[in-house]
This record gives C-alpha cells, structure tokens and sequence, in this order.
C-alpha cells in the first residue's frame, strides 16, 4: 500500500530527530524505540493510548488491522489534518504518549 509522502514529510518536520520504519502498509514515525504515529495511505494513523476517547473526534474512526480493532490507536481522515495546526495537535498528543512509554532499544 502506498502512503501520502506529503503528509509523511510534514510529519518528519514536526519529528525531526525521531525513527522511521515501514510499517502497518505504510510508514511509522517511532519515538524512544515506540511507535508514535505514521501515515497509512492518505491517513495518519495515530497512537493515542487505550485510555483516550479519540474515535469521538470529528474525521477519526478506530484503527483496523487484518479485522481487528486495535486500542489506542485511531486513523484521522487526511481532511482532519489539512490545517498544519491540526496536524500539530494530533502529532504532539501521540508524541506526548510515546514519551510516557519505557524507551525500546533498537535492533
């Protein structure tokens, strides 16, 4: 599956210093070791943690993998992060719980 490589970028600009891997079809943006968020065709996949509510947000809808729900973790419709501003907002909330998590070493 292809991903959206301008919203990929604009996502490396907000995380510049983080790791990218290939991954869920598309590309992930890993924070300490953890995956944070990436981008799944035109959407970004976003990693907000089990506890948020987030599929009660406008353009968001839970996040579907080989027909299974995953928690914690949403697709936002690539209209919900137009606006930098937005993107923003969504990059730094999963950012904010990736940081929570113990860091991962990688390899």
């Amino acid at each position: 599956m292809a991903f959206d490589e301008d919203l990929a970028q604009r996502i490396r600009e907000l995380l510049p210093d983080t790791d990218e891997r290939r991954m869920f079809g598309g590309i992930g943006f890993l924070v300490a070791g953890n995956m944070c968020c990436g981008v799944r065709g035109a959407e970004l996949l976003a990693r907000v943690g089990p506890e948020a509510a987030a599929t009660d947000e406008p353009g968001t809808r839970p996040f579907e993998m080989a027909g299974r729900t995953s928690r914690g973790w949403v697709m936002v419709a690539a209209e919900a992060v137009a606006e930098d501003a937005d993107l923003e907002r969504w990059v730094r909330r999963c950012e904010a719980f990736a940081a929570r998590l113990p860091p991962k070493r990688s390899g």
